[in-house]
């Protein structure tokens, strides 16, 4: 099956590699712009993958029994749009033309959702292959709950080309740790070998024993000596696929340029049109028939395009095989696909719970715990952990098995000290489909994670960050631990929902919301320390955080001449200080503020009645840097927030420190007003 309709024949494989490598350096060329090195040498690798073993089809992207492909080297994309095309994904020639510019399918570097057969947006060195850790992780976790024997519905692969860029960023090595540790038998490994980077050879920066570190990690590791050695590719790729013990590192020696008389194995070719002359020249070397730009022979193509028909027999396979199971096991067939179609079981927010005065004092954080526990019966597909702080961020599930080597079924995910790799993993996972994964740390840590959450967050994925200890209020830890940049660079990621719960009602809320806003990931922030519940028996029963502001407390009997906004637990501040203004005469607005995303995505109207444009006298209150808050609080207003670092004591004496009390508050307001 797989190699069918494919004719073995040396002189045509060789063909079809080199139009591969035709197509790439022809579209840098017209795009004056891009890395052709790359996909020149990585294109019989590319070549014996998509024939002779991928699991795809593409007349159907998007079919769930495919194996997956992770090009992490973004860089090289013309590898991936050279083969799409080639192979008959819905890539047309013109597309390839049209490489790097306004509105074509070809970006400079693959995009998620934007070209058919981009299985995430990669570009950052080494985050497509925590990408690819993350996914063998879902297809795995998958495969534990809804295989039986001989009914093996969830089978299939997934497969990564990294560079030598990839695994010299310490993501790479936090995911590769991880998915060695968990012994991800479906997961496959190219490291294309080539030497250079932009700045020259290797030897510059780069000494490591690659495979000795692997074989560490607990990979099998192959050697592959001649990347042009296409017979010695399949061998390794199909020695790579018959272990299922543990991930698979096939390194592969290849030659960047590969063909170019004058540039391969060079810098020059790495991230640089090679010109016309140099073109010239490497096509007589190739001795490629076709003199005209982006011509790839008839019979290149054919052989190319015998991965429709074969992709076609692969679905029917699997449609046949799902067809049995469905009969066999309805029930399971039914919760899969539902999972897979990313809809969330019915009736689930019955389980969400409810919080009232009576509950008294409770950390954010708890009750998050609270809420996930609550919940996560009702909504299975929840998996995730912390990176080795799950007591302090509360992110274990009561009574669930913990997912380990040999229990690739559990829900709780001990993903180590390692939170740049939790959250390209995270990503993976979500890309995968099938799973909502959420990971915890500190909020201060979340810089940590930036570059994932920019990606998941370009990307749309469905992912939950749980960030606790959320400001000073932390304590004694000090300026290190304490957060204070964090919610505003979070907050100015766009398409990321940041919501900083004031006590747990709120809280049961962001849960509510990071469930079902399934077009982007959502930061559960929250806090160290305790908090009232808040008495919300006088608000409508509309009034939710899904709004992302709203009105707590009003002006008494009169329209408010100050506002006071807050999130977090500075907002019970505020209602203290309102208390204390409405008694010396100053009517007085208070509006929590949970997530300014939320609420700018609110109508005009809405926004208008929560902030009337009339009450010019606005008082923004967080124990975070203040630059967020300016677009609140408008020409006449003012932001009580940290412009510094923090200091190491107690959390109530921290507050008092920096000017977090009713008396300076209210003394805030009446200089606003008197100014």
């Amino acid at each position: 099956m797989n190699d069918a309709g494919l004719v073995h024949d040396a002189a045509l494989d060789r063909l079809c590699i080199d139009a591969v490598r035709t197509l790439a350096i022809d579209a840098v060329q017209r795009a004056n712009s891009g890395h052709p090195g790359a996909p020149m040498g990585q294109a019989p690798l590319a070549y014996v993958l998509w024939t002779r073993h991928l699991r795809h089809n593409p007349a159907n992207p998007g079919w769930d029994g495919r194996d997956r492909f992770v090009l992490s080297c973004g860089h090289a994309s013309m590898l991936l749009y050279s083969v799409l095309y080639l192979s008959g994904y819905n890539v047309e020639l013109e597309d390839i033309r049209a490489f790097r510019q306004l509105g074509s399918g070809t970006p400079g570097h693959p995009e998620f959702r934007h070209t058919p057969g981009v299985e995430t947006t990669t570009g950052p060195l080494g985050q497509g292959f925590g990408n690819a850790v993350g996914m063998a992780l879902a297809a795995a976790h998958l495969g534990a709950h809804f295989n039986r024997p001989e009914h093996e519905i969830v089978s299939h692969r997934v497969y990564v080309l990294a560079s030598d860029g990839d695994l010299m960023e310490g993501v790479s090595h936090e995911a590769a740790s991880l998915a060695g540790h968990l012994r991800l038998g479906n997961l496959i490994a190219f490291y294309d070998d080539n030497r250079i980077t932009i700045d020259g050879s290797t030897d510059l920066t780069y000494s490591d024993d690659a495979t000795a570190r692997f074989r560490g990690y607990g990979w099998h590791v192959i050697e592959v000596g001649d990347g042009n050695d296409i017979a010695a590719v399949d061998r390794a790729i199909s020695d790579a696929k018959a272990e299922l013990s543990r991930p698979s590192l096939i390194r592969v020696r290849t030659h960047i340029g590969f063909g170019s008389p004058n540039k391969q194995d060079t810098a020059s070719s790495h991230g640089s049109p090679l010109g016309e002359d140099e073109i010239r020249l490497t096509k007589q070397n190739l001795r490629w028939p076709e003199s005209e730009p982006f011509a790839v022979p008839s019979e290149a193509l054919a052989q190319w395009r015998t991965c429709v028909d074969r992709g076609r027999q692969l679905e029917d396979e699997w449609n046949r095989a799902a067809a049995t199971y469905d009969a066999a096991f309805p029930e399971l067939a039914a919760e899969l696909r539902r999972r897979l179609r990313g809809e969330l079981p019915a009736s689930w927010e019955h389980a969400v719970p409810v919080f009232s005065t009576d509950d008294g004092d409770m950390a954010t954080r708890k009750a998050s715990g609270t809420v996930l526990n609550a919940i996560a019966a009702s909504v299975p597909e929840l998996l995730g952990g912390s990176a080795d702080l799950a007591g302090s961020n509360n992110t274990l599930i009561q009574g669930a098995d913990d997912l380990g080597p040999g229990t690739l079924g559990g829900r709780n995910m001990y993903f180590g000290i390692r939170e740049h790799g939790m959250a390209a993993v995270m990503n993976g996972m979500a890309l995968h489909g099938g799973i909502i994964p959420y990971g915890g740390t500190f909020l201060v840590f979340s810089d940590y994670m930036r570059p994932s959450i920019r990606l998941a967050a370009m990307m749309g994925l469905h992912v939950i960050y749980v960030f606790t200890h959320d400001s000073i209020g932390l304590g004694e830890d000090g300026p290190t631990h304490q957060p204070v940049e964090m919610l505003a660079t979070l907050r100015a990621i766009p398409n990321l929902v940041v919501i900083r719960p004031a006590d747990p009602a709120e809280t049961a809320e962001a849960w509510r919301v990071a469930l079902t806003r399934n077009e982007g990931p959502v930061a559960l922030v929250l806090s160290r320390q305790k908090v009232p519940t808040l008495d919300r028996s006088a608000l409508a029963p509309a009034v939710r955080l899904s709004r992302g502001a709203y009105v707590v407390a009003d002006a008494d009997g009169a329209a408010p001449r100050v506002l006071l906004m807050a999130s977090g637990s500075e907002l019970q501040l505020v209602l203290e200080a309102r208390r204390r203004l409405e008694a010396s005469g100053v009517s007085t607005r208070v509006v929590s503020v949970p997530s300014m995303e939320l609420f700018a995505g609110q109508s005009e109207e809405y926004r208008s009645d929560v902030i009337p444009p009339t009450v010019r006298f606005r008082l923004a209150v967080e124990a975070a840097h203040p630059m967020p808050w300016r677009q609140w609080v408008g020409d006449h207003g003012d932001v009580l927030g940290m412009e510094q670092f923090g200091k190491s004591a107690p959390a109530a004496q921290l507050f008092e420190h920096f000017g977090f009390t009713v008396d300076h508050v209210v003394e805030r307001v009446h200089r606003m007003i008197a100014r």
